[in-house]
């Protein structure tokens, strides 16, 4: 099981959520790959902790579809489905949806150019091609928005079910185009005109396209 040794290690956080974060960082990336099997004294020395942490983090990551347990025999990480998108993006987009229009109250000058400003690195990432930097500033877009809305419930449930949508976008079943630069330019100018209704309508259908582009490219696959 090849693991990352010279990886940057998170500072002023548990042991735990060190190696939580660590772990779900390497199986959303492909670090750790599908069904690999995964060794707590391996991991353990890896991170630099005991096994408790680890069988801890094992265990939470098992609770959010990551990883698999059987006691007694292994524990290894999921497969991926790429039609999993199908079943995770209409949740997540129900809740981006609820951020914006629950964001909409606590706007001001600041967030809203932090999200031009995020579009804008958003954009030249997308038209240079760097779909990694793409993937990790339109979270960051999103995010803000998440923040802004100011739900601490919707904030837990958003982070768990983006780590899916990174690692189906790893495993290439998301992609990113101009198009989602456009559909960020319209939101922001919803959210400057306060429009709650129409702000949600169109961070909703943001992610729900991302399934029409799957669909599209599986039937281009068939041709």
């Amino acid at each position: 099981m090849p693991i990352p040794l010279n990886h940057n290690k998170p500072v002023r956080i548990s042991a735990k959520e060190n190696a939580f974060n660590q772990l779900q960082q390497w199986i959303t990336d492909g670090t750790l790959r599908p069904e690999e099997k995964l060794n707590d004294n391996e991991l353990a020395r890896a991170l630099g902790v005991s096994r408790t942490p680890i069988r801890e983090s094992l265990q939470l990551l098992e609770v959010q579809g990551f990883v698999e347990m059987f006691p007694g025999k292994a524990t290894q990480v999921t497969k991926v489905k790429k039609e999993d998108i199908i079943d995770l993006l209409p949740p997540l987009a129900a809740l981006q949806a609820l951020s914006a229009e629950l964001a909409v109250p606590n706007l001001n000058e600041e967030i809203i150019r932090n999200l031009e400003d995020t579009n804008e690195r958003f954009s030249k990432a997308v038209h240079t091609e760097d779909y990694f930097l793409a993937l990790k500033v339109d979270e960051e877009f999103h995010q803000i928005i998440v923040d802004a809305a100011n739900n601490p419930y919707i904030t837990s449930m958003v982070a768990s079910l983006q780590a899916h949508v990174r690692r189906l976008f790893f495993h290439n079943s998301i992609v990113l185009t101009t198009y989602s630069i456009q559909q960020h330019d319209t939101i922001i100018d919803c959210l400057k005109k306060r429009d709650a209704l129409l702000v949600s309508q169109l961070m909703r259908d943001n992610w729900l396209r991302a399934i029409e582009e799957f669909y599209s490219r599986e039937d281009d696959d068939k041709e």
